[in-house]
């Protein structure tokens, strides 16, 4: 089992950064894959970014390419994603998510191949 608990949502005006935080657990969480994903109102939830179990491996949605960053920190437990150029398109509940699968082959943006989630965090961005 793992547990995911994020953190770091709230409201800010456009262009500004924020950052969210992941808090991990369970045995088997570092050998996992993590990834964010988000979810607008009257929308279907979709791929933002993902890591691999070592970090060395990084996939981005082409909307957020160049302005989000993921990292994690095994040793902290902490999977981030830094967000800057933050723009209203981007209002959302955020989750985070982890795949069994560490390598993050294959299909990776669909929902259904990740294995624990998160409840949720809400980014307002105002214009």
């Amino acid at each position: 089992q793992v547990q995911l608990v994020e953190s770091g949502g709230g409201l800010v005006q456009a262009g500004s950064s924020l950052r969210l935080s992941c808090a991990a657990s369970g045995r088997t969480w570092r050998r996992c894959s993590m990834g964010w994903f988000r979810q607008a109102p009257k929308k279907e939830r979709e791929f933002v970014a993902a890591i691999s179990w070592s970090g060395g491996t990084t996939y981005y949605a082409d909307s957020v390419k160049g302005r989000f960053t993921i990292s994690r920190d095994n040793a902290k437990n902490t999977v981030s994603l830094q967000m800057t150029n933050l723009k209203p398109e981007d209002t959302a509940v955020y989750y985070c998510a982890a795949d069994l699968d560490g390598s993050l082959s294959g299909s990776y943006y669909y929902t259904a191949r990740w294995d624990y989630w998160g409840q949720g965090t809400q980014v307002t961005v105002s214009s």
